[in-house]
């Protein structure tokens, strides 16, 4: 006897068998397998569904089209989890990158100075702000951190962009993507820049609730997100396009005569605007006025090879991420020989064929799905989306092999050294390599994570960064500071031991050294 059930709730309607269990067992067969597989999976679903509801009912009258909106595009999500296995890309189905499909930066020309402020005008930056500074020990938005002469991410980017407005006599405005984790503070934050020549417009990406591993429900009994916010989480950056769209602000610019964005990590000190990038996609050739989505990739180094790589697949370039690769391929994926670039995630897309795929219904994300483990041991899963695997819903895609100087994010504080350093110059609040430096790579950098991996402890072991002009590779570990005017040279690795101690004096130079062991110098 089988049994219809409809469950549903804004919109969307999910058809159940219930399959009556029978008086006998035998030995399942894989019809039977396959069928209790189905059967588990939409009952999940209604389950889901259920809990969507009851947390709906909590949200506040003001907030439940935006939360209604959400945990449709949430219980989608959810729905495309269960129903797929293994990966998504069929590794034997991988095709050589076509000769066009990635076009060297060098080959670019520069706008002429006339043509500079038309297209600029046709531009809107993006930057997304969704992120915390926890994994560096920081409150707050990651963006508030200070990465350079006391100046924040945010500072800088807004340096950036209104450097660009004032020489050019233009009008590029800044989008911030935050989360529900950054949006307050930022508010805050960019009150400070009103009397700048930029234009700041914010909007948040969608919050989806937590699912615990073991029942597969929401782990939140309320809509109350501050009052639980372990219980919620932003869904990733590929959430851009439903998010942006749900803002107003797509149509807004488009409206406005606006043709691309350029969307970046905010973290990424290197994403700074290319007129060279810009005056390829507003060109006059056919062929380059019909590219819709434009991904910045760099030469892989064997400090990348996690890092997503573009393929061809089915005729088309996509993005393909080290979640959707099949265990047997892993060190394949990593080989720098068969797939020579990465992603930088500095992404160029048009505005207008964002707005007709989403009407289109045909953005089908890859999942990623990141298990957690909260502070009461709670096994948790997020499913997100990353914002360059769109790539295959646009067409005229495009890569760019960008200068290794358009990559500059600040992960961790091995990160934040080399920005802090001599190593750069700021002007404008974009950063560029010393003419000083000999080699054009920056140097390998690993700090032990114990006293070096949240800010307030990095910057205490340092009474000012050290001279790296010449250096190749630092790696520090256990308890170490360093005096004022150290320079590090070559190949530089000090260890402290557990329970030693060594001080770098000032003004100490060491090149092609190691030390180790207990090491304490008074200045005199």
């Amino acid at each position: 006897m089988v049994e219809e059930t409809n469950v549903g709730y804004s919109g969307i309607n999910i058809s159940t068998n219930v399959v009556k269990p029978k008086g006998h067992s035998r030995v399942p067969s894989s019809t039977d397998l396959k069928e209790f597989k189905e059967v588990t999976q939409r009952d999940s679903l209604v389950q889901l569904e259920k809990e969507m509801a009851s947390l709906l009912a909590t949200t506040p009258d003001d907030k439940k089209d935006l939360a209604k909106s959400q945990f449709t595009a949430f219980s989608r999500l959810f729905q495309r989890f269960l129903e797929e296995s293994g990966p998504s890309v069929d590794w034997d189905k991988i095709e050589k990158l076509p000769a066009d499909a990635i076009r060297d930066y060098e080959t670019l020309s520069t706008p002429s100075p006339n043509d500079i402020h038309s297209k600029l005008e046709k531009l809107v930056v993006v930057k997304l702000n969704g992120g915390l500074g926890t994994s560096m020990g920081c409150r707050g938005p990651k963006s508030v951190i200070q990465v350079r002469n006391d100046l924040t991410f945010l500072d800088l980017t807004v340096q950036q962009i209104e450097h660009l407005n004032k020489k050019y006599n233009v009008n590029v405005p800044l989008v911030l993507m935050n989360s529900f984790n950054t949006d307050k503070d930022t508010e805050q934050i960019i009150r400070k820049y009103k009397g700048l020549q930029v234009e700041i417009y914010t909007f948040n990406q969608s919050c989806f609730p937590r699912v615990s591993k073991e029942s597969l429900l929401p782990i939140a009994r309320d809509c109350d997100i501050e009052g639980n916010i372990e219980a919620w989480y932003p869904p990733g950056h590929g959430d851009f396009y439903d998010s942006f769209k749900n803002s107003g602000l797509l149509k807004k610019f488009i409206d406005s005569g606006r043709d691309y964005c350029f969307i970046s990590n905010i973290d990424n000190l290197g994403a700074t605007v290319d007129l060279n990038i810009l005056n390829m996609l507003l060109g006059h050739k056919s062929e380059e006025t019909n590219l819709e989505f434009v991904m910045e990739v760099t030469n892989k180094t064997k400090a990348d090879v996690k890092g997503g790589t573009l393929i061809q697949y089915e005729n088309k370039l996509r993005l393909l991420e080290i979640a959707q690769v099949p265990k047997e391929n892993l060190e394949e994926f990593k080989s720098v020989k068969k797939f020579k670039f990465f992603n930088t995630n500095n992404l160029w897309i048009k505005l207008n064929a964002i707005e007709k795929v989403l009407n289109e219904g045909s953005m089908n994300l890859e999942i990623i799905v990141n298990n957690k483990t909260l502070d009461n041991n709670l096994n948790i899963i997020q499913l997100e989306t990353a914002v360059g695997a769109a790539m295959k819903s646009f067409n005229g895609g495009l890569g760019i092999n960008v200068p290794r100087s358009r990559f500059l994010p600040v992960k961790k504080t091995s990160d934040l050294l080399l920005v802090m350093s001599n190593l750069y110059h700021m002007k404008n609040g974009s950063l560029s390599m010393s003419p000083l430096r000999m080699f054009p790579t920056t140097p390998l950098v690993k700090l032990g994570d114990k006293d070096f991996a949240k800010v307030k402890d990095f910057l205490s072991r340092f009474a000012t960064i050290p001279d790296i002009l010449e250096l190749d590779h630092l790696t520090v570990s256990g308890d170490v500071t360093f005096g004022r005017n150290v320079s590090l040279k070559g190949t530089v690795i000090i260890i402290a031991n557990h329970g030693d101690r060594i001080d770098i004096p000032s003004n100490a130079t060491l090149e092609n050294k190691i030390v180790s062991g207990n090491l304490r110098i008074l200045d005199h």
